[in-house]
């Protein structure tokens, strides 16, 4: 069987974007038995609620919702069980001061396949306040509005409707 390349996203975490503003970012492994990886090729997965905390000089990935694999037996494994992240060493002393600095997550933006090993992006974020997430949503309207006339003057309909 010819060996699996490249970057296959599973699942992303869409509303991280909108609830938080991402400073940093990193790419991590996840430990994981058999029936998960199953489940994840299989395309089922939550990261709706999900965090990652650092304990002990350790990153964890908690609140993943991963189902249970439909041909899987007693050996099934849980559904959302804490799952430990692989980081290089200064990545996690960097992760320790950054989070107990205060403030900041530790938050999944997406779970994908590269060559064929399951791993995680996860972001350094800070939580958006409700008038942060409406001047974001009016920048955007902004810019789709110009897009619009822009595509208009481009076609040669300068008129408004």
């Amino acid at each position: 069987m010819p060996k699996e390349r490249g970057r296959k996203v599973i699942v992303t975490n869409r509303k991280a974007r909108h609830n938080y503003s991402i400073l940093d970012t990193y790419e991590a492994g996840i430990v994981l038995v058999g029936t998960e990886v199953k489940s994840l090729r299989a395309g089922k997965v939550s990261l709706a609620d999900a965090f990652a905390t650092v304990d002990d000089g350790e990153v964890w990935l908690r609140n993943v919702h991963i189902p249970e694999y439909t041909y899987g037996t007693w050996t099934n494994h849980e559904v959302r069980r804490h799952r430990k992240l692989l980081l290089h060493k200064r990545e996690i002393e960097k992760l320790i001061g950054k989070t107990k600095e205060g403030g900041l997550s530790l938050v999944p933006l997406s779970l994908y396949f590269s060559d064929g090993k399951v791993k995680v992006e996860l972001a350094l974020a800070r939580g958006k306040r409700a008038y942060d997430k409406r001047q974001d949503l009016a920048k955007r309207d902004a810019r789709r509005e110009v897009a619009r006339a822009l595509g208009r003057a481009a076609k040669g309909r300068y008129g408004r409707r």
